[in-house]
């Protein structure tokens, strides 16, 4: 174990000196062998880590990690520097926009990025690209994995190792492999499958509908690679994501209703459908200097946040590698991998990403201008519905991507709760739907006990709802016309105690009646994989449903209705 406060092992999970959380990892630093011309990764504990492993030559601290540039990025970036081919026999690397030449760094900032046109930089590109080669960045490369053999040696040592540890209790068939075409997810299934010496595996690929053109090329080139590996593609064929842009606006960076509706609803459903009654392991490709809420992960988890479906563990091979370590490995091992890469992205998600910086959107503009304009298109024609005084400067600086809340977006009407007090009536409130009541609305209230409709006044289209154990009535469910509500249903509560937290919980199931988009969020969380989408319905089995009203609490609402907390106004 090691504990980075103190820079020390430690054979305990606490530090007996800070009491700092130790962790299954020794920090590596990246160095450059001038000799050499490559990087070298060392500890930074390590005694000679001022030295080449290969020529003995004094090396120098270059950065904490670093990927290759493949000739492709060279290219461009050479053009964007107006040097076409200067660098073609260098070792050239980069982190985040900074690039290294030989060793060397060179910055190319936003602005850079800004001031180029895409469309001229496209006609460079396709010009220059036969001129290109591979010769010098095979060398350099073949060069690299020499250099770092030792510590290639010891990631897939260690790999195997907590692989094997981390599925010692589960069968072959219960172990699962999330693969979404990223080099991060290429690794670990590569991991997997050469630690259990299986290529018969289960893998999962989330088509999101808004994948790379590349990354769908790879994934079928992968299936063609792996003819023996089980291979299940999870997607949502019910949404168009135009379609709900429109409706609810497009994705921001705090609230992004697409990872849900998109991925892993669609993967949690694929999934349910092969595991419900069963526990598994999912090896994922995630690694914990990604992002600030992948920190807080740990390397195998079974209850959190991402954690998608019951009786599940996810581990992560992984989870300590930096970017370095990751190509050391696809490069070392000869492992295909995503072409997007090669172009100069350093990640490969959804390629309209919120959360995707300026540099992969000028990417994507070079690569693909249709797609790119067709989405700025929308972003602007958005910025314009919901009021915005200057619609492209608040596209093109960004600002789209820290909308928070449905502000300007008719559809935020949906989550805000309409009800009167029934004057006829004690007990019983009018709630204004959304549209019009139906038997997916009388759904909504399976949660409370059994819906008993042969006890409901047929006349007025009564449902009547029995407490479960007892068998006694506890609400009445009826349409109702008021003047002012369209649609609207009169809930009635009877022979309870608590009136009011009765009602307050059944407010909470009509906004969900009202707002629903289908977002397949809310699929996840039920323990007992009683709630599903069915066509265009939210339903509950009332078979699997417990009544432990988990999901009519304030806390579900807020945590499983994704469109309650998308949609939600500053009034």
């Amino acid at each position: 174990m090691w504990c980075k406060v103190c820079s020390r092992e430690t054979e305990l999970e606490t530090c007996e000196l800070c009491g700092n959380r130790a962790e299954d990892q020794i920090p590596y630093e990246v160095y450059w062998c001038k000799k050499c011309s490559v990087p070298v990764i060392k500890t930074v504990n390590s005694i000679d880590k001022d030295v080449c492993p290969v020529c003995g030559s004094t090396i120098t601290y270059l950065c904490a990690d670093l990927r290759p540039v493949f000739p492709e990025e060279r290219l461009l970036f050479e053009i964007i520097t107006q040097k076409p081919f200067a660098y073609i026999n260098n070792s050239v690397w980069a982190s985040n926009n900074r690039y290294y030449i030989d060793g060397k760094p060179t910055i190319i900032g936003t602005s850079a990025y800004k001031k180029s046109n895409p469309v001229d930089i496209r006609r460079m590109l396709n010009e220059l690209s036969s001129q290109n080669n591979y010769d010098g960045f095979t060398r350099n490369i073949e060069h690299f994995v020499s250099v770092n053999t030792a510590h290639l040696d010891y990631l897939r040592d260690e790999a195997f190792s907590f692989i094997h540890q981390a599925a010692h209790s589960y069968p072959r068939e219960s172990i699962v492999l999330s693969f979404s075409g990223g080099k991060d997810s290429t690794v670990t299934a590569d991991l997997v499958t050469r630690a259990f010496s299986d290529p018969s595996l289960v893998h999962i690929f989330g088509n999101t509908t808004l994948e790379f053109p590349l990354t769908l090329e790879y994934c079928q080139r992968f299936r063609d690679n792996h003819p023996k590996a089980i291979f299940k593609i999870a997607m949502n064929k019910e949404q168009e994501f135009y379609n709900v842009c429109n409706d609810i606006g497009p994705p921001a960076r705090m609230l992004r209703w697409c990872c849900s509706m998109f991925k892993t609803g669609p993967i949690t459903r694929v999934l349910n459908n092969l595991y419900r009654e069963k526990d598994i392991i999912t090896f994922y490709g995630i690694r914990k200097y990604e992002s600030v809420s992948r920190s807080k992960y740990n390397r195998i988890e079974d209850n959190a946040a991402y954690v998608k479906i019951q009786k599940q563990k996810v581990a992560s091979p992984i989870f300590f590698w930096n970017d370095i370590d990751v190509w050391l490995y696809l490069l070392g091992e000869n492992v295909d991998f995503n072409d997007a890469y090669r172009l100069g992205y350093d990640r490969v998600g959804c390629w309209c990403c919120p959360n995707n910086n300026e540099r992969a959107q000028f990417l994507s503009e070079i690569y693909m201008p249709e797609q790119s304009r067709k989405w700025r298109d929308f972003l602007v024609e958005f910025a314009c519905r919901i009021g915005k005084p200057d619609p492209e400067v608040y596209v093109d600086t960004g600002k789209w991507k820290a909308r928070q809340g449905g502000n300007g977006v008719p559809a935020a009407n949906d989550i805000k709760i309409r009800v009167t007090n029934c004057t006829t009536e004690d007990h019983a409130k009018v709630y204004q739907l959304s549209k019009p009541i139906s038997e997916g609305l009388i759904g909504f209230f399976v949660p409370f006990g059994r819906i008993a409709p042969e006890l409901g006044r047929k006349l007025i289209k009564e449902n009547i709802v029995v407490d479960i154990h007892t068998n006694i009535p506890i609400l009445s469910i009826q349409p109702f016309s008021q003047e002012g509500y369209e649609y609207a249903v009169k809930v009635k509560t009877m022979n309870v105690e608590k009136h009011d937290d009765l009602q307050r919980m059944v407010g909470y199931q009509i906004r969900k009646f009202n707002a629903c988009r289908k977002c397949l969020k809310c699929e996840s969380l039920c323990r007992f994989g009683a709630i599903s989408i069915i066509g265009d319905r939210y339903t509950i089995n009332e078979k699997k449903c417990k009544r432990c009203k988990m999901c009519v609490t304030a806390k579900y609402l807020d945590g499983g209705c994704l469109m309650y907390k998308y949609l939600g106004t500053k009034e």
